[in-house]
């Protein structure tokens, strides 16, 4: 009996764009939805402190919202927190931290 192949992504797979755009935004989504549940808001509260919809912050959290400098900025306002960024595109890559006092 033959041994199992493992499949690994091309370097071309895992350089294209397209990609990359799909994992930022879902390790945005998840770093939003951290920070949120972290602080004990819903949805709701969230979307009021950030001047945007709950639609707004549903589709942020499921990872269908590029990270863009002016939302970061935004949500880290919000949040009462800094936003950090890692070289890499994976989930982890974006989380909140509470601002120093």
């Amino acid at each position: 009996m033959a041994g199992h192949i493992r499949w690994a992504p091309s370097r071309a797979l895992t350089a294209d764009p397209e990609r990359i755009a799909i994992r930022e935004a879902l390790a945005f989504g998840k770093a939003v939805y951290d920070r949120r549940t972290k602080l004990g808001w819903t949805i709701e509260q969230l979307a009021a402190r950030a001047d945007l919809s709950e639609d707004d912050v549903e589709c942020i959290e499921e990872g269908g919202t590029a990270p863009t400098v002016p939302l970061l900025r935004r949500l880290a306002a919000a949040f009462d927190a800094e936003v950090h960024l890692t070289a890499g595109h994976d989930l982890g890559s974006v989380w909140f931290e509470s601002s120093a006092a």
